[in-house]
């Protein structure tokens, strides 16, 4: 019997972000990939990992909002990366991009 790709589960990259190491990992990968409006999704995911009404409550900005902020094509402002980035545990870090 064959596995349809209809009857397979849908993937939720947010199942996957378990410790403030996997949210680091992946918000790090996407940064690396230079798309902004791609940054912004994926700190939705991991906002949502967490719990997406603790990270409203931690950043003081309303759920609401927050979805609205972090929704595949958003722009954020860096405010709010920053806030969200906060309370999901992790930070940005700028790096040498040549490093000798």
């Amino acid at each position: 019997m064959k596995n349809r790709i209809a009857d397979l589960p849908d993937f939720d990259m947010a199942q996957q972000l378990k410790s403030e190491e996997d949210i680091a990992a992946y918000i790090t990968m996407v940064i690396e990939d230079g798309d902004a409006a791609e940054l912004a999704h994926a700190l939705g995911v991991a906002a949502k990992a967490r719990g997406m009404s603790d990270v409203a409550k931690s950043t003081g900005i309303t759920r609401e909002a927050l979805y609205k902020a972090l929704k595949p094509n958003a722009k954020p402002r860096f405010d709010t990366i920053n806030k969200v980035c906060a309370a999901l545990g992790v930070r940005l870090v700028a790096q040498p991009a040549n490093p000798h």
